[in-house]
């Protein structure tokens, strides 16, 4: 009997990985090694007498092809703009992006490094510096097809996302219902103090992770996530630590962005809603992906209760903190 696949990724067996490449034009060496990833499914892939390559193959019905496409022309944009980024590679077939069966995929040159440390003052100046760049970049032009961030919208329909599919448990319930029309109107409440807000094209998902420091050189990878929405989604992610530190790392950011660009200071007020959007989304995201083998592999503790308890106390935290004040930068009262 044929062995039925239960996940899309089931397919994606080694042999039909390097056939995609060799397809592609790329002689390869036979090596292949998987990288963390859940999203998509990233390889490492040896190419005979040339350095490895990054490929990698994304998910199944996340993205179209013209929101893909969309991603690999702001990537180029930016590099030919000389703003550090790791943007796909032109295969030997002359495209950006390969099909193989139900994939897309795009393949990457390697880079290395590590994190940046912004505990260090220096580092955030030139984040701030490169951002301020990537963004009047981002401004230069508009998505067509990639999605606009929605932060009241997006809660609400992860919300109704979660309890239509039972993943709340029963008794547990009342407590998250309740909850959560609280957080949407404080997030109102927050979005209505930043006042009239520009959007522009953005990284999307600007967190340490997705940086890579090595010596002198930053880049800037996976824009998988980018989006039309407001210049502080792609600052906010590097803040951490307490009020004061926050602030204070806020400050040197923007020092460096406004090297280079102006800085709306009252998109300080979004922080604390699209931290709480963030959050929720993480559970939903969790959730649309159970389907695949790999998830309840990795993250076995999201389908047990103790899961959701901490949720609803870690959205309590977070509702304090948007009815606390919205963070303060240096000399600002």
């Amino acid at each position: 009997m044929t062995e039925i696949s239960s996940h899309p990724y089931d397919t994606l067996k080694p042999d039909k990985i390097l056939d995609a490449m060799e397809d592609a034009g790329f002689t390869v060496n036979g090596r292949l090694f998987a990288l963390n990833s859940y999203e998509n499914r990233v390889y490492q892939i040896g190419i005979e007498d040339k350095p490895p390559v990054i490929t990698k193959f994304y998910r199944p019905g996340r993205w179209s092809e013209a929101q893909i496409r969309e991603e690999h022309d702001f990537t180029a944009q930016l590099l030919a703009a000389d703003i550090p980024v790791v943007a796909p590679m032109v295969m030997p077939s002359g495209d950006t992006l390969g099909r193989c069966d139900d994939f897309l995929f795009a393949v990457f040159p390697q880079r290395g490094g590590q994190a940046p440390d912004t505990s260090v003052t220096d580092t955030l100046y030139r984040l701030g510096q490169w951002l301020g760049q990537l963004h009047n970049m981002g401004d230069a032009a508009s998505f067509r097809h990639r999605p606009v961030m929605s932060v009241l919208s997006g809660i609400e329909q992860n919300h109704r996302f979660l309890t239509d599919n039972r993943w709340v448990p029963d008794d547990l319930r009342p407590a998250w219902d309740s909850l959560i029309p609280d957080l949407i109107d404080h997030c109102a409440r927050r979005i209505d103090d930043a006042g009239e807000v520009h959007s522009l094209r953005l990284h999307g998902d600007c967190h340490g992770g997705n940086i890579l420091c090595r010596e002198e050189q930053m880049l800037f990878v996976d824009l998988d996530d980018c989006r039309t929405g407001p210049a502080i989604q792609d600052l906010w992610l590097l803040l951490n630590g307490d009020d004061i530190e926050r602030g204070q790392q806020f400050g040197e950011l923007l020092e460096g962005y406004e090297m280079f660009r102006d800085f709306n200071r009252r998109e300080r007020h979004l922080i604390e809603p699209l931290r709480c959007y963030r959050q929720i989304s993480h559970c939903t995201w969790l959730a649309k992906r159970w389907d695949d083998p790999a998830f309840p592999r990795f993250f076995p503790w999201f389908a047990q209760p103790r899961f959701w308890s901490d949720q609803i106390l870690s959205l309590r935290e977070q509702l304090a903190a948007l009815q606390a004040p919205s963070i303060n930068l240096p000399g600002q009262y």
